[in-house]
């Protein structure tokens, strides 16, 4: 198989990276290159822009805002973000919902909630994960029962990302309990300003609010909220989780973090010697980046393979994906611990400009690599746990 680009290719690349460098702001771009969080408002007006140049749902299909595009050029697009600092698509609108109900939901339903989702007029959340039912989610016992012309939901959903931002909500529900653990599964759109919806912040070990407990107590909406067929919503969980799954891999990001680590380990001295030049770290930092070059193949090999996006299928070669690239990430995190050595603990950056965090000494980017350590643990965990993985790469693909 010839994993080379073609000349075609090249100068699509190009395109792209001179757009992304010149249309995004730069402030932007900066933040996501260090690291930090961006705000509500500067991920909606990143996506707009995008949105605006038909650049933000190009996975869609062309008759809703998507490209025609090869994988190939998908994966050129994905990977120059990245690169560059470019905030992706909220990845609840553009890579889950989005599909989903491009694939699954009514005439209806595309009209009234793609062209919101691809803009960023509503912000969509996930409501899959449970107390006792994560990995594996087939456990799930948040129920929605029909009354008349609504659906009823009852139940909680936790590790709920975004959730405080979030205008809209897509919900696994059960609804039909007599059912096996996949079947009797629904998928069920709600506004999160429903009567009944309490949204309970979950505050992380990096001291963030990134992610909520979601509470149903008797929430009413329109039967026509079902997307697909009923009991039939784990077709739209897998679908949606396979898309999940090829975006966590984040070459591109990992590309550009240990870019980064190198220039910032030429500025960090051991003993008098650039950490650059310590043969350990270094051996540490070509390891990782040996693996980076695997995945990137990888990736490469199974974005080449038309027939693994014949008909929306899931590939479960993504499973390899979400695994070895959640790795690499959380790699690039101990990389940064190392290089900043004592700096780590303090984690908040003076207003000063001095150079220095807040404690008086120690580099701005010291600042955050904590925290980003311990926020990157649930990397292996969420879109399936690499344990899961593990266990879709044996039955799927070794035939265990």
């Amino acid at each position: 198989m010839d994993l080379s680009f073609t000349p075609e290719e090249v100068a699509f690349r190009q395109e792209l990276r001179t757009f992304f460098t010149t249309a995004i702001p730069q402030s932007i771009r900066t933040k996501v290159l260090e690291g930090q969080h961006l705000t509500k408002d500067e991920i909606i007006a990143a996506q707009r822009i995008l949105n605006a140049n038909g650049l933000a749902v190009v996975n869609w299909p062309v008759a809703w805002g998507g490209k025609d595009w090869t994988p190939v050029q998908v994966y050129i697009y994905q990977d120059e973000m990245q690169l560059n600092g470019v905030p992706s698509p909220l990845a609840f609108n553009t890579s889950m919902v989005g599909p989903v109900i491009a694939q699954f939901g009514t005439d209806e339903q595309k009209k009234r909630y793609l062209p919101a989702a691809a803009n960023l007029d509503v912000w969509w959340c996930q409501g899959f994960s449970e107390p006792g039912a994560g990995s594996d989610l087939a456990s799930l016992r948040t129920k929605a029962e029909r009354v008349g012309d609504t659906w009823v939901i009852n139940g909680q959903k936790t590790w709920t990302t975004l959730a405080q931002h979030a205008d809209w909500i897509f919900v696994l529900c059960r609804t039909d309990p007599a059912a096996k653990k996949q079947e009797g599964i629904s998928f069920i759109l709600a506004d999160m300003k429903t009567p009944g919806i309490t949204v309970r912040p979950i505050q992380t070990i990096d001291g963030g609010h990134e992610v909520n407990e979601v509470f149903f107590d008797n929430v009413v909406v329109p039967a026509e909220n079902l997307v697909g067929e009923l009991h039939k919503g784990w077709d739209c969980a897998k679908f949606l989780l396979g898309n999940e799954r090829t975006g966590i891999a984040r070459v591109g990001t990992s590309k550009a973090r240990l870019k980064r680590i190198r220039e910032l380990a030429a500025l960090e001295f051991d003993g008098g010697e650039a950490l650059i030049h310590d043969r350990k770290f270094r051996e540490k930092l070509a390891a990782c980046e040996v693996e980076l070059k695997a995945l990137e193949m990888t990736q490469l090999r199974i974005v080449a393979d038309e027939k693994n996006h014949a008909k929306g299928k899931p590939n479960p070669a993504s499973s390899i994906l979400k695994l070895k690239g959640s790795v690499i990430q959380q790699t690039t995190t101990e990389l940064m611990m190392e290089l900043v050595g004592p700096y780590v603990m303090p984690f908040a950056a003076s207003d000063e400009g001095d150079g220095r965090n807040e404690a008086g000494y120690g580099p701005d980017y010291a600042a955050g690599t904590g925290p980003t350590y311990f926020n990157w643990r649930k990397i292996s965990i969420y879109g399936g746990s690499n344990e899961i993985q593990r266990n879709i790469v044996a039955k799927a693909i070794l035939g265990f």
